[in-house]
């Protein structure tokens, strides 16, 4: 009966030409995403249009044999993965310009709020990978080179352990100043994973993390880091990075657990280098990445603080903060630190990230593990995963990080002519790639992206780029 009210009964593909001729379509658009197509007739006139596009249906409920020959890839209810992990894993890094999102009309009167959740749905994806891609334009020059410095750095791989202790996901916002007493009370049967941003004020709480998360690669993110070596200049725990993450010279005795995005550019250097790493998708912000790692890391309870998304009155992060002393050190009459602190933080809500990420962890909790929890303190909508008062012996089992969880961290060692030598060999393992037919279109993809914004260069450009960025000169010595 619902197929009935879907589609014509006289004529159904004639009425789907007609309704794609009547739409303003974007002939440059790599991805089309049908909301609940039924049976898949728009599909045929939209591959004659837009032939280059990859074209995704997303249904509200299965369909007897729904898909047509032209859609791709569809989604289901029953497929067993979210909406949003589904579009991330069938459409990468992209701007918004390059999506859109076509509703079969019909389907509304049928489905209701379920055809409305999936356009919810599907509209806060391209506001999230519409904000990595010029993320990406802005940054994706300055990571590649990170990418190649860090190289030269990192000369100690942590080789993580199956965990069985419960983990503490630490943020950096307002939030985890109200929960640092619970924190140190319970720390003997917590592994501590901190964002580096929450590093200032888990250290001026005396709690040292087990591990430390970082993932931006802007030169700023380097003073989240410094905390950690400030007083002794060294840091024993792991450190989890981002593989284009700004690292300071410090890090070069720390295990580092090196994270990779998936891309085939990085995946073709670090297995070549034999270089052991981690892959977690490219989230955008380092709260997500963070909780990602945790469930790889731990088979025990993830608990979650400092996760505000979001300002309290003008208080944007925990105190201290390792920017602070920026707004400090401009201080004066004309510019005193409450001016200055109300300032950013009305940027900060300006900014709209704040809404996307809440909006994107609200649909993404369903599909995380049941044995998530929030200890309080965190955006409202992490409320759903509250399980009873927290650290209560059924969800945080009375044992200790002794033993295997507190064993001397494990770790693959360099040499430092290894380490210094490590750059200049990516750089060939990159050029024979791109010599490889098999490997070059995708790869000239990701750089062009990466470097270029995606527009057209030509082979020598695009490998003289890759030299430069890296430090070097092609044939040559370093730059």
């Amino acid at each position: 009966m619902k197929d009935k009210s879907l589609h014509s009964r006289y004529n159904p593909r004639l009425e789907a030409e007609r309704y794609i001729d009547s739409l303003p379509l974007n002939e440059n658009a790599r991805f089309l995403i049908l909301i609940e197509p039924g049976h898949g007739y728009m599909a045929p006139p939209l591959k004659k249009k837009v032939p280059g596009a990859k074209i995704i249906a997303l249904h509200a409920e299965k369909h007897e044999e729904a898909r047509h020959g032209d859609i791709d890839t569809e989604w289901f209810p029953e497929t067993g993965i979210s909406i949003q992990d589904y579009l991330e894993r069938e459409i990468p890094d992209s701007e918004a310009a390059e999506i859109q999102l076509l509703e079969w009309r019909p389907a509304l009167a049928v489905y209701g709020q379920a055809y409305l959740n999936l356009v919810e749905e599907t509209v806060n994806f391209i506001k999230r990978v519409d904000a990595n891609a010029r993320t990406v334009k802005t940054f994706g020059p300055r990571w590649f080179r990170n990418f190649f410095k860090n190289l030269g750095i990192v000369s100690r791989i942590f080789l993580p352990a199956p965990l069985s202790c419960s983990l503490l996901v630490t943020g950096a916002g307002p939030g985890l100043e109200t929960a640092l007493p619970v924190i140190r009370k319970e720390r003997g049967r917590l592994f501590l994973l901190a964002a580096s941003s929450s590093a200032a004020a888990l250290k001026a709480g005396n709690l040292i993390p087990d591990m430390v998360i970082g993932t931006d690669g802007s030169p700023w993110a380097k003073y989240h880091l410094y905390e950690l070596f400030r007083d002794s200049g060294s840091f024993a725990s792991p450190l989890a990075l981002a593989s284009t993450a700004a690292l300071p010279s410090q890090a070069k005795e720390s295990p580092v657990l090196l994270i990779s995005d998936g891309s085939l550019w990085q995946a073709l250097i670090l297995s070549g280098l034999e270089i052991p790493f981690i892959v977690l998708p490219q989230r955008g912000t380092v709260s997500a990445t963070a909780l990602d790692l945790a469930f790889a890391l731990t088979e025990g309870e993830v608990f979650l603080a400092g996760m505000d998304l979001g300002n309290r009155d003008i208080r944007s992060h925990a105190r201290p903060y390792s920017f602070d002393s920026f707004i400090e050190e401009k201080a004066g009459r004309f510019a005193p630190v409450y001016s200055q602190t109300y300032r950013r933080s009305s940027l900060l809500k300006a900014g709209g990230s704040y809404g996307i990420y809440t909006s994107w962890f609200e649909k993404q909790l369903a599909a995380y593990p049941k044995r998530l929890h929030s200890l309080g303190g965190n955006n409202p909508v992490f409320d759903s995963i509250e399980t009873g008062a927290p650290f209560t012996e059924e969800i945080l089992p009375r044992t200790t990080r002794t033993g295997e969880d507190r064993r001397k961290p494990r770790t693959k060692n360099f040499t430092e002519d290894e380490v210094s030598g490590h750059p200049r060999r990516a750089l060939t393992i990159l050029e024979r790639a791109l010599e490889n037919p098999n490997l070059s279109s995708k790869l000239e993809e990701e750089l062009k992206a990466l470097l270029f914004n995606g527009a057209a260069v030509s082979g020598k450009e695009l490998i003289d780029s890759v030299y430069s960025l890296a430090g070097f000169r092609r044939g040559g010595m370093n730059a």
